[in-house]
């Protein structure tokens, strides 16, 4: 989505189908595990991490690190790639600048006056 079609959609308001396509995305990055791991896979060197190489600072068993990267996926922030046993993760970079664009677009919004506002 351009950040033209971002602020149109922003400026008249979301619709439930695209809040709905979006708000996954936004609870996979609320939760501070899932937000860190996302961190350590951007950080590491050529932005590609298998779990073993990420999984050190966190006091988490390895289930529950997949279970993580796995919501990861499914919200489209990271890709993954199977390559003999390991799983390589990888950050959706275009999915992470939509919703930069996003609620970048919400931020001008809300700096501007409101119609209710508008009479005062």
């Amino acid at each position: 989505m351009s950040n033209q079609n971002l602020l149109a959609t922003v400026s008249r308001g979301m619709t439930t189908d695209e809040a709905e396509t979006v708000a996954p995305a936004l609870k996979a990055l609320a939760d501070p595990v899932r937000l860190r791991l996302l961190s350590e896979i951007a950080a590491h060197p050529g932005g590609e991490a298998c779990v073993c190489d990420i999984s050190g600072p966190f006091d988490l068993s390895q289930p529950t690190i997949s279970h993580h990267l796995r919501v990861l996926r499914e919200a489209d922030l990271v890709t993954s790639k199977r390559r003999a046993t390991w799983v390589y993760y990888r950050v959706n970079t275009g999915a992470l600048q939509e919703l930069s664009g996003l609620l970048g677009c919400l931020a001008t919004v809300l700096g501007e006056a409101h119609s209710c506002e508008a009479g005062r």
